[in-house]
């Protein structure tokens, strides 16, 4: 369990530390590329700000997760105990799925922040690569002899979960903040209530990505996510949470603890989502039109102010999880 643990933290500390180091030449590149989030409207920024998050984050988790397995493979780390996710024919071929769709949201974000695509084409896209996943790499869990929902399920989890984190990258540090919490409270939970060594890794390489970037973002931004990077935290948190409840814990705990564990990883943007459709349906206003209806606008009008609003957000996000994934 030693060096289990140990490697796990040398995921998280790697991938933070590439994060954090490449980001200023991310952030050079995307001002040189005219990547950038223009002020205008419903926006605070009075100046462009880099869309350099994305390119970060997920370059930071990638070449983390070449390092730690180059180390693992040397004996410089141990590798721990390995289980039956990234083992033999089956294993690689979800582990491949599973990476193709993340950097295929990547790119559909970083697409849409160039042209700004229409919620159509972006809802398709979305879905064909939540469909590849339900088929080749993870389903929701479902009761015995229903297995025929798995796959719409999961492809309706994947998008709307990828949705709501994009929808949450309202405010500074507020959805790369819960993509932190969720991505460490998987990893461990998964180390060290599950045994499941090798989700615990790769939870980490994400959790550790975002803690790289985050202190460019909160409270003051000097790079943004943009859909790239809120996409991407929000597909892989959407699989993480799929992974550490499939299929150990639902013979232990049943499926209604399956699914609350699920949700509790990702519940402060689902619950957010759901509060803006519903009020822009209320308004006559179509639920994909942007606003300041948020949860957190609306917290950010009191006293608490845009930093105290995502930072209490945080706080509900980490008490959801700590009740809810016990």
């Amino acid at each position: 369990m030693k060096s289990e643990v140990s490697t796990v933290l040398w995921a998280f500390g790697l991938t933070s530390a590439i994060s954090a180091v490449s980001l200023p030449l991310w952030r050079a590149v995307c001002r040189r590329w005219g990547h950038v989030d223009d002020p205008g409207h419903r926006k605070i920024h009075v100046q462009p700000i880099p869309l350099a998050g994305g390119f970060a984050v997920s370059a930071g988790g990638l070449l983390g997760g070449l390092l730690i397995w180059i180390l693992a493979s040397s004996g410089v780390l141990g590798s721990g105990e390995v289980g039956s996710l990234w083992v033999g024919t089956e294993g690689l071929r979800r582990l491949g799925v599973l990476l193709a769709g993340a950097v295929g949201m990547m790119a559909l974000g970083a697409w849409d922040d160039r042209r700004d695509l229409g919620a159509g084409a972006k809802f398709l896209v979305q879905g064909v690569i939540a469909v590849l996943v339900a088929r080749w790499g993870v389903q929701v869990p479902v009761p015995n002899g229903m297995a025929f929902l798995g796959l719409p399920l999961t492809v309706f989890w994947i998008v709307a979960v990828t949705n709501a984190f994009n929808l949450s990258d309202n405010m500074n540090g507020l959805c790369a903040g819960l993509g932190l919490i969720g991505a460490t409270a998987v990893s461990a939970s998964s180390l060290l209530g599950r045994g499941q060594f090798e989700l615990a890794c790769g939870a980490a390489l994400i959790a550790g990505s975002l803690a790289g970037y985050l202190p460019y973002n909160y409270p003051r931004a000097s790079v943004f996510l943009g859909d790239a990077g809120s996409q991407w935290v929000g597909y892989l948190l959407s699989v993480l949470a799929l992974l550490s409840v499939t299929p150990s814990t639902i013979s232990n705990g049943g499926l209604q603890q399956s699914w609350r564990a699920a949700f509790a990883v990702v519940a402060v943007p689902l619950i957010d989502m759901a509060f803006v459709v519903v009020s822009r349906t209320w308004r006559g206003q179509p639920f994909w039109v942007g606003d300041t209806h948020h949860l957190s606008h609306r917290l950010a009008r009191t006293s608490l102010g845009k930093a105290g609003a995502v930072a209490l957000l945080w706080l509900l996000g980490s008490l959801l999880v700590a009740l809810f994934r016990r």
